[in-house]
Order: structure tokens, then sequence, then C-alpha cells
């Protein structure tokens, strides 16, 4: 069946596009989470190393205090931050460089897919794994360590992360379109990991060297995971504060993403 016969004859042309525009998106959510399902170093590196570092890093402090909350709390919200990073950074950064290496952009340019459609599945994909990745992370936390701040806490913790997680999706764009397809992900985590350290999400921000602590406030992963601290009750800076930190930064990084994406589409059609 054509399209054009699946779309409804009346109403406005923009109507018509929109009722077209859904299966495409639940058909290129469906292609894009099967793309990632079938990785399995993303799966590891996303899903499963929070929980592996909180085992590590969290469950041996689960009666100590930090920060006003804790221990096990704040680093529970700090392994969740990281991990919904992760999934932004890598499903988009080493996400998009793959496709360009496989030359499977020409194809899409091919299709009827429109590029929205195309960013918001792969947004929708990535948002279904990063709560996957909640999920075992909370779980694994509940079960091996008894950290239960509460389902309101849960709630407020899981919406803010991946609802602040907007500026890391650009980020990863930039760097998928900016790096080379075989050099991604190592430029991503040598992105990531060290911020991710400076910022407090391994170590709370009083135990590293003061030097680390004057620049953390400035890095856009302290800022995201002042998000998830506050939502487990540790002391942080207001909440509008980190907001508008992370909406400078989002603003930053789309600058920067669509700046590289019209970089690649010149250089490679002109």
């Amino acid at each position: 069946m054509r399209l054009s016969e699946r779309t409804p004859k009346g109403g406005s042309e923009g109507e018509r596009e929109v009722a077209a525009a859904w299966p495409m998106l639940i058909a290129q959510t469906k292609s894009e989470l099967l793309q990632l399902l079938r990785d399995p170093s993303f799966i590891i590196s996303s899903v499963t190393l929070p929980t592996i570092f909180f085992a590590f890093f969290g469950l041996p402090v689960v009666d100590e205090r930090t920060a006003g909350t804790g221990a096990e709390n704040y680093l529970l919200a700090s392994f969740g931050a990281y991990g919904v990073i992760s999934v932004m950074l890598f499903s988009f950064g080493a996400g998009v460089a793959a496709e360009r290496a496989r030359k499977t952009d020409v194809l899409m340019r091919a299709t009827p897919l429109r590029p929205a459609v195309l960013l918001c599945a792969k947004t929708l994909s990535a948002l279904l794994f990063a709560f996957a990745t909640l999920v075992v992370l909370f779980s694994f936390g509940r079960v091996a360590g008894d950290v239960e701040p509460g389902m309101a806490a849960w709630a407020t913790l899981t919406y803010r992360l991946l609802l602040g997680s907007t500026p890391f999706v650009f980020l990863g764009f930039a760097v998928g379109y900016l790096a080379r397809p075989t050099s991604a992900t190592p430029v991503i985590q040598l992105i990531y990991l060290p911020i991710a350290f400076a910022s407090g999400m391994f170590v709370p921000l009083g135990g590293l060297p003061e030097i680390v602590q004057e620049i953390a406030p400035y890095l856009p992963t302290y800022r995201y995971a002042e998000l998830a601290w506050s939502a487990v009750g540790a002391n942080t800076e207001p909440l509008l504060a980190s907001a508008l930190w992370l909406a400078g930064y989002g603003v930053a990084f789309l600058v920067a993403a669509i700046w590289a994406y019209r970089r690649e589409d010149i250089r490679r059609f002109g």
C-alpha cells in the first residue's frame, strides 16, 4: 500500500502530513531500538556500567552521609545521571558516526522520511533505553543495598534526568558529525569520563582536589547531576540556577550540532 493511500483525503495539507508522519515515526523508532539492542557494547557501557559502578562505589557507603543525605542516595542519583548521559552521548554520537560510515545517511536522503521524524525516533529510542538504565540501577540499589528514598523521589529523579538530558543529545550529535566514524567512541570517552569524575559523580565533590571543586560548577555534567542530587535531598544550589546553566549549554551544543551537520552536508553533498 502506498503512503498516499494511508493518509486521510480530507483536512489541510499540514494535517495530512502529520497523519502520514505517525506511521513513519513508529516504524523508525522500532528500527532505532533494534539497532541499539543489537549493539552489545552499547548495552554494556550504557545500561549495565552505572549499576556496576554503584556496586563498587555506592554499596560500601550505605551507612554514611554526604551533602546532607545518605551517601548511597547521593551516589545512586549520581550514577543515574551518568547512565542517562551515556545513553544520549553514545546512541547519538557513536550512532550517527556509525551511520555515516555505513552511508545510511545517504540512504535516508533518498527516502520520504523527514529529518524531524528521524530525530524524534532517535530521541524516543534513547529515552526508552535511558529509562531502562534507571530501572535496572534503581532495582539493583533496592535489592542489593536496601536503597529506598521513596516513590516520590524516584519519580522526581526519573523525570528530571530524562527531561534534562536534552543538551547531551545535541552534544552527541555534534560529536557524531565532527569525529571520524572510527574515533567517535574514544572521543566521547575522552570528553565524558573526565568531566563526569570532576563533577563529583564517582566521588562526592568534597573528596576531590580544591582546583576540581572550583571548576566543577562550570561543567554541564555537574549542573545536570544537581538535578538528580536535589531530588534525593542533597544540599545543592537552587534548582533554577542549574536549569538555566543547562539551558545555556543546550543552546551552545545545539548551535554546534547544527554547524557540524551543515558542514558534513556541504562536504558530502555539496
